[in-house]
């Protein structure tokens, strides 16, 4: 892909954000991993109703720059480096970010790690999970179209493909279970930002 690609691509995104939350000295970074269904989206709404971050979600920035994605290896590519490109240049004017993604794989999330030491941003990472089960009845009812809300159009078949792509994440984070009551880890993090 060529730069005036990746500068478009970037533009496209900036102008879909809406109202960004005031600057500050030290934006601090946190990236979510976990599996379609598990309640990242969820989680992050939770986190931005205590703490004024801008959530970069995956899902809907894909629809922005593709009308009707095709999920490819090739689109996946071309919208995760403008979502770098973007982050980075968020993080760079003062603006703290929540990344909504799977962020699987420890190959792509030592991409954002790169991001945020190079920034010298506080980076917290998330793993979001859920038993089977539950993910399997969410998943149900995203098909069945009983959240408008939600810009994910992941099912159970994408989840079952997905779930031997996870990698276990190297350095510190929280976990997180969205069957449980998630208020201690959402307090938690809210302490750790503030600190």
């Amino acid at each position: 892909m060529d730069d005036s690609q990746l500068i478009s691509d970037v533009e496209r995104l900036t102008e879909s954000l809406g109202e960004l939350p005031e600057p500050v000295v030290k934006p601090t970074f946190i990236t979510i991993s976990g599996l379609p269904g598990t309640g990242k989206t969820y989680f992050c709404s939770k986190l931005v109703e205590r703490l004024s971050f801008l959530i970069l979600e995956s899902d809907a920035l894909r629809k922005t720059l593709f009308s009707s994605p095709s999920y490819s290896s090739e689109e996946s590519s071309r919208l995760f480096r403008a979502l770098h490109h973007l982050t980075e240049k968020l993080l760079k004017s003062g603006i703290s970010l929540i990344l909504d993604a799977t962020n699987l794989s420890e190959r792509y999330r030592e991409r954002l790690y790169n991001i945020a030491d190079r920034l010298d941003v506080k980076l917290i990472l998330v793993r979001v999970e859920a038993p089977p089960q539950l993910v399997y009845e969410r998943l149900k009812n995203r098909v069945e179209g009983a959240n408008p809300e939600n810009k994910s159009d992941a099912d159970w078949g994408v989840y079952q493909r997905m779930k031997s792509t996870v990698q276990k994440i190297c350095r510190n984070h929280y976990a997180v279970d969205t069957s449980r009551d998630i208020t201690p880890v959402v307090e938690k993090i809210v302490r750790e930002v503030r600190r």
